[in-house]
């Protein structure tokens, strides 16, 4: 018999409430070590809710986060990326004012292996060119348009050498093209041995490299399973993707591509 995978990632029972609203309700879900999990829902429905839960934006008002063991509940940040967790923003945060060699540096500098400059300038060099932007190394991030910004963006999360990275929305405002460029950067990612949970609305492109989809609706778990099984079951095409087609459309693109 095959042995189980170990999970990377466990999220227990977490509830976040601000005030009288419950942005996420009781969420429970594993992810094993080396898979890519999908995270859909609609809009409003707790996905970078429970994504800034994980990495220590807000601590759980109820529930618990282990990180490779470790209970990281109520953590910050900047000590939950020191022991390899590390994510991309649904609004790209570049700093504007520094190189986009400089960008990919300062992950490099805060990542888990606290690399010295010099360090970091090769891991730097090395990654821009993992997601083709060596040659805008020397310009201002500022300068960079949406496609570049959200390369840059994952560039920054992956020179800190996270062992699970948290992709939100990487695709959206990427035209077709881009899109399935950063489709094939995410599978190269995971071939590196990354484990990935990734927020996406471009549903073709996140059933195509997801291994499992959990869903959220109104902050609460409504399914969980492979695409196929998401793409089918009832109470998804209910609270988000509306059109009972839809599922059919969405597993011939994906089988497509």
């Amino acid at each position: 018999m095959m042995a189980a995978q170990e999970n990377i990632l466990q999220v227990k029972g977490v509830t976040k409430r601000f005030g009288g609203l419950i942005a996420v309700n009781n969420v429970t879900f594993d992810l094993p070590r080396g898979q890519i999990l999908g995270l859909i829902g609609p809009n409003g429905a707790g996905k970078t809710t429970l994504f800034n839960v994980i990495n220590g934006v807000y601590a759980p008002t109820e529930g618990h986060v282990i990180f490779k063991g470790t209970d990281i509940s109520g953590w910050q940040p900047y000590d939950v990326v020191k022991l390899g967790l590390a994510r991309t923003h649904q609004i790209v945060r570049p700093l504007n004012d520094l190189t986009v060699l400089e960008n990919v540096m300062a992950g490099a500098c805060y990542g888990h292996e606290h690399h010295s400059l010099k360090e970091a300038q090769g891991i730097a060099d090395e990654v821009l060119g993992f997601v083709n932007l060596s040659e805008r190394r020397d310009m201002l991030a500022g300068s960079l348009n949406v496609a570049q910004k959200k390369r840059l963006e994952m560039a920054r999360a992956l020179a800190s050498r996270p062992y699970l990275l948290l992709l939100d929305e990487v695709l959206a405002g990427l035209n077709p093209t881009e899109i399935a460029e950063m489709v094939q950067v995410v599978l190269k990612i995971r071939e590196q041995g990354v484990t990935i949970l990734i927020i996406e609305h471009v549903m073709h492109a996140l059933m195509n490299v997801s291994d499992r989809v959990i869903v959220l609706d109104y902050g609460q778990l409504i399914a969980e399973g492979s695409p196929e099984e998401i793409a089918n079951d009832p109470k998804v095409i209910e609270a988000y993707l509306g059109d009972p087609d839809l599922a059919k459309r969405l597993m011939e693109n994906a089988d497509g591509d």
